[in-house]
């Protein structure tokens, strides 16, 4: 069967730097609670000119400029987001226009920090199918416009980034190996934007509750990212039929350092398999997994042949992972 592989990622970070430091100032807070908490030390944060739009379109050039190729040569666009510019036309219609390709389909994929997972496999099956032979997957987030700023338990683990892969067919032993992806919505009161929507419409009492901001049950969310993390890691290895010890690296989502350290005990992976940059970002949700492979890939942490395992959890409950054979390098234009 023909697989799809990764053969470009690009990477974009705003570039206002929002320190422990600068959180001090603006709410009861110190740099040794948020870091013996999250593992963050800053986050990048948008300025007022730019949208999530703005951030996907640099990272998706310089994906097409390692892969070697053009815009026109995108067959099809999917988009991770949970902060689009608007809610309607979505992030990959505007992406499309101001990249410049062809008239190809278009999706946002809505699944919180799981959205990029979701996005490869949506890609993965296009290209399988046929449909698509180069996809473009982006994950792009502003969380800094649906941030609280003076609530000390949410406004110090979110930041703003995007990233991008360019997808083709595989060659033989490389490529994704397996996907698995879940939901469950029984936990979607732990982690929410309660207004903004058609169930509570924007509106002088939700502006005045606050409910166009992230809302979070912070010791139930990492109670269930933890085991989420592990099944979903577990599920996608036994679906490849691999072991965790033929593991050579994971590129787990960037939400807090204890979790990563504690999916790392539960599975039986050496911590220094997983790639780390949450004290640089923060929690950039879809874009979390996408920056951290092209970060991981650049500084030569994964290799052509290593076998790899993305994994994320994210709002909803959402939560996704894949096997990867990485092959496709990151090469320059000549």
């Amino acid at each position: 069967m023909t697989r799809a592989r990764i053969i470009g990622m690009g990477a974009y970070a705003p570039k206002r730097v929002l320190s422990n430091a600068d959180l001090e100032r603006m709410v009861e807070t110190s740099d040794e609670w948020i870091v013996q908490r999250s593992g963050i030390r800053e986050r990048r944060i948008v300025d007022e000119s730019e949208a999530t739009s703005d951030l996907a379109v640099r990272a998706a050039h310089q994906a097409l400029e390692r892969a070697n190729l053009v815009p026109e040569d995108i067959d099809f666009i999917v988009v991770g987001t949970t902060t689009p510019d608007m809610v309607f036309p979505n992030v990959a219609c505007l992406l499309q226009k101001r990249l410049g390709t062809r008239t190809v389909g278009c999706l946002d994929v809505s699944a919180a920090c799981s959205s990029f997972v979701y996005g490869l496999s949506v890609a993965h099956g296009a290209i399988v199918s046929g449909q698509a032979e180069t996809v473009l997957v982006v994950g792009a987030e502003t969380l800094s416009r649906i941030t609280n700023w003076r609530d000390r338990a949410t406004c110090v683990l979110f930041g703003d980034c995007g990233g991008a892969a360019v997808l083709r067919p595989a060659r033989k032993g490389d490529g994704f190996l397996s996907f698995t992806l879940g939901g469950d919505g029984q936990g979607g009161d732990a982690l929410q934007m309660k207004a903004g929507g058609s169930r509570r419409p924007a509106s002088y009492e939700t502006i005045e509750r606050g409910e166009h901001y992230i809302a979070m049950n912070g010791s139930e969310v990492y109670q269930f990212a933890v085991r989420a993390i592990c099944d979903a890691a577990a599920q996608a290895l036994r679906e490849a039929d691999l072991r965790p010890a033929d593991v050579d690296f994971v590129i787990p989502h960037q939400a807090n350092i204890r979790i990563i350290e504690s999916a790392a005990r539960r599975l039986k992976i050496p911590m220094e398999k997983f790639f780390v940059n949450v004290q640089r970002y923060g929690n950039t949700s879809a874009a979390s997994i996408p920056v951290a492979l092209y970060e991981a890939a650049a500084a030569g942490c994964v290799r052509d042949g290593g076998l790899g395992v993305l994994v994320t959890f994210g709002a909803g409950y959402t939560w996704g992972a894949c096997t990867i054979r990485w092959g496709g390098g990151i090469r320059r234009r000549a």
